[in-house]
């Protein structure tokens, strides 16, 4: 009986020193993933009020190069506690105003966000962007239709310089071989 009871307690104490391990593990996997960035909060930067200075290409994919430049602000709202954020564009310049919001969405399966955009001249949506951020560059890639096809977009977010930051649309309809930028907007903190 004696016998029975000491290879118990050795059973329970190594069960219990097996038990202590894995918590542990757990512990330190959990700390380690939380410190890990997974990209929900990769907007954060942009919560607020800016002052935007916008250029567009007036013909997309066209070969005519007429840009357009455009003043006024952009606000970005957090939503869903960070895993969604609202952008209003409030712009004006010599070719007339653009109102625009910006619908961008948090993945936590894909780690990736997708980004839809609505004009109030047209009143629809576009089919959204795909991407994530990486070394504090964003980068997202799509599909539109101009000019009655189907083409490439990419959009990149990018750092320009000190409370500034860069927004550049570009078409392709060589399947990605070549891009024609149509769209940088430049945001300075208000």
């Amino acid at each position: 009986m004696r016998e029975s009871m000491s290879m118990m307690i050795v059973v329970m104490l190594s069960m219990s020193a097996s038990a202590s391990t894995a918590t542990g593990a757990r512990s330190a996997l959990s700390a380690q993933s939380a410190s890990t960035s997974d990209g929900r909060r990769d907007f954060d930067f942009e919560i607020g009020r800016w002052n935007t200075r916008l250029s567009r290409l007036v013909k997309p994919l066209s070969g005519l190069s007429d840009w357009v430049e455009y003043e006024g602000t952009t606000v970005v709202r957090q939503v869903w506690g960070g895993r969604a954020n609202l952008l209003e564009l409030d712009v004006e310049g010599p070719a007339g105003r653009i109102e625009a919001l910006s619908l961008r969405l948090y993945n936590p399966h894909s780690r990736q966000w997708s980004i839809h955009y609505a004009s109030s001249a047209s009143g629809t949506i576009t089919a959204p962007v795909f991407g994530q951020f990486a070394n504090g560059r964003g980068e997202f890639h799509g599909q539109e239709i101009v000019n009655g096809r189907a083409v490439f977009v990419r959009f990149v977010i990018s750092p320009a310089g000190k409370n500034a930051w860069r927004f550049e649309q570009a078409f392709s309809d060589d399947g990605g071989k070549t891009w024609e930028t149509n769209w940088i907007a430049v945001d300075t903190r208000h």
